[in-house]
């Protein structure tokens, strides 16, 4: 038995050659037909079953059977897979082979025999189409229950009955990690149901999911969405994790690369839980805005123009061209193009915004119609250390950019900002601020005349993106691993979170619906408190907060607030074409003026002189006030 179970196991994952099946097929529907003759021999006179009408008959059935086969491809229907509409499928090819088989055999007189003989073709012809294929999938499943009875897997209960659900445990059959042992779902009366030959276990309190995980002997829940993983992230999961057990999600389709790929659950992340409801986007209008345009992303090799590369390389643009001086990450976003756009016209191109020549060689070159400007130094604390850096980076590149957008005649201009840029505190915020005042500035003075050119402007800003480079999940993940300790800056410091395609799908739909010179502001949700957060990591990785984790508090980084600003109010914003995407409120700078102000700023960084543009910065964006900072000193001037 051990060496069948080897060999099963060996071939589980392959499918049977179509040739081969088609083959198979053929010679079952001739074994039929011969059945059929041998049968109808014995029941009828032997002058109308003669040699010749049985030669006749043997002929056309096996053609007509090839013929439907090939017409119906039930030789491509994968067997393990079998469905009831699948089933259909084989009745119309049985039906139409004898079907064509009465065309050849009615010059037959005696036509009653005939049709008695094809009918009951038709069925003996179905029954072992059909129940050949049965045999075959219970001797795969009885053989695949044996390997699975051989090996240590985890067993695991679903959550909820949803289609995703159902899917999730009709997909995880085979797999070799996991055990299915039924569904979970919230009801406060007790269940007797049988979804897929697994039971449905329902809960309604803490001791009722104890019963069942006694019950089963489970090891975790697996959830087949992100949402499902939210809506129990206070109750079940929070259970799981006080109890050491695994929490399991079914990975998204953006996580799948490989088309060959077996689902295999992955553990929550602390990212699955942060999330909200997936904001809905017209991806045809988008489409139809890119297709067949020359795109450049600046900063491509970062967090969020890595995945705008990803998500415009599938609208059918004519080229991607990818801006960015960081030369690994780079790249790496290369070779995942590569592989997974066969297709695309890309070319990466490395540059510096802060360079005017190299930004006109790129813009000369391709001649871009539509660019995402998302180069930016972005580190609050390290940005308060350099601040110089942050201004010819932040505020000069994105003039740069800007510049050449009007000289080559770009159509469209679309700028990522923060939501640092809200009464900023610090250097990176104001630096964004400044940004955006340009840009704004510019995209009116074209409006006017006053400015020659067709670019229109978009600015779009964001909260804290969920796993970007540097931020404080993959800091805190990198400390569990590590053994700790944790190091949260203050107790009740809290911050926005939104994932990465988030961000980018918000990008995507301010660029195709926006006529410019606006700055769109994400509905952000409730804030999240970072310490909670660390808690959760720790537990979700099976360990105790403060036992074996410990969490250090250090104190706030210069220019770090305790609570950011509420982006989306009716106070600050209006409304705009999306429910949770609003237009902000904010002043409008005339465009000479601007233009002198990042000239001197300008001029200011590349000497270093950082009192003086700190100084001129303060004053251009009055609502800048420094915390925890050393430029403090200069609020007063």
């Amino acid at each position: 038995m051990s060496k069948t179970i080897d060999i099963i196991k060996k071939f589980s994952d392959r499918y049977l050659n179509s040739k081969i099946i088609f083959t198979i097929d053929v010679i079952l529907s001739a074994i039929s037909s011969a059945l059929v003759l041998l049968l109808a021999f014995f029941v009828v006179r032997s002058d109308v079953i003669n040699r010749e009408f049985s030669i006749t008959y043997l002929i056309s059935s096996v053609l007509a059977s090839v013929l439907m086969f090939y017409i119906t491809k039930t030789y491509r229907i994968i067997i393990r897979h079998l469905s009831v509409r699948d089933i259909g499928v084989f009745f119309v090819a049985g039906l139409g082979k004898v079907l064509l088989t009465a065309l050849v055999m009615v010059r037959y007189r005696e036509l009653t025999t005939l049709w008695i003989t094809l009918t009951v073709d038709f069925l003996f012809t179905t029954f072992l189409l059909v129940g050949t294929r049965m045999v075959m999938i219970f001797a795969y499943q009885f053989f695949i229950h044996k390997i699975q009875e051989s090996k240590e897997q985890q067993r695991v209960l679903v959550y909820g009955t949803s289609d995703k659900a159902i899917a999730a445990v009709v997909r995880l059959q085979n797999s070799p990690h996991f055990r299915v042992m039924g569904f979970l779902v919230e009801s406060k009366n007790k269940l007797s149901s049988i979804i897929e030959r697994l039971p449905v276990e329902s809960f309604n309190s803490k001791e009722d999911i104890q019963r069942i995980i006694k019950k089963y002997r489970l090891d975790g829940i697996l959830f087949a969405t992100e949402r499902d993983a939210q809506n129990e992230k206070d109750r079940l999961i929070q259970f799981c994790m006080d109890n050491s057990m695994k929490c399991l999600i079914i990975p998204t389709t953006e996580e799948i690369t490989d088309p060959q790929f077996i689902i295999k659950p992955r553990e929550v992340k602390v990212e699955d839980l942060l999330g909200r409801e997936e904001i809905k986007i017209s991806l045809k209008r988008i489409k139809e805005d890119f297709e067949g345009k020359v795109v450049m992303v600046t900063g491509a090799a970062g967090s969020i123009g890595s995945e705008l590369c990803r998500q415009i390389a599938g609208f059918g643009v004519k080229s991607l061209i990818l801006f960015d001086n960081a030369e690994t990450p780079m790249h790496n976003l290369r070779l995942e193009l590569e592989d997974t756009f066969h297709d695309l016209e890309f070319y990466p191109m490395i540059g510096d915004v802060r360079q005017m020549e190299r930004l006109d060689y790129v813009f000369r070159r391709f001649h871009p119609q539509i660019v995402f400007h998302a180069a930016a130094y972005k580190h609050v604390p390290l940005m308060e250390e350099n601040p110089c850096e942050a201004v010819l980076v932040n505020v000069i590149g994105s003039r740069n950019v800007a510049l050449k957008c009007i000289e080559y005649n770009v159509e469209k201009m679309v700028m990522i900002s923060t939501d640092k840029a809200v009464n900023p505190t610090n250097i990176m915020g104001c630096t964004k601020r400044l940004a955006e005042i340009f840009v704004q500035s510019l995209g009116l003075a074209v409006e006017s005349g006053e400015v020659k050119g067709k670019t229109r402007f978009v600015t779009t800003r964001f909260g804290n993106v969920l796993g970007s480079n540097g931020s404080v999940i993959p800091r805190f993940r990198e400390q569990i691993e590590k053994g700790g300790p944790v190091t949260v800056t203050h107790p009740d410091i809290v911050r926005f979170f939104m994932t990465i395609p988030e961000a980018c799908r918000l990008v995507m739909e301010a660029a195709t619906m926006s006529t410019g010179n606006q700055i769109f502001i994400f509905d952000m949700g409730e804030p999240v408190k970072i310490d909670t957060l660390a808690r959760n990591m720790i537990s979700l990785a099976g360990l105790i907060p403060d036992k074996d984790i410990k969490i250090e508090y250090t104190g706030l980084r210069p220019g770090e607030k305790l609570y950011e600003e509420v982006l989306a109010n009716s106070e600050n914003t209006l409304p705009a074409f999306h429910e949770r995407i609003r237009i902000a409120k904010v002043r409008s700078y005339d465009y000479k003026e601007a233009y002198d102000v990042v000239a001197a700023l300008e001029v200011l960084s590349r000497k270093v002189d950082i009192e003086n543009m700190v100084i001129l910065m303060k004053k251009t964006v009055p609502e800048y006030k420094s915390k925890n900072s050393r430029f403090e000193i200069y609020d007063k001037n």
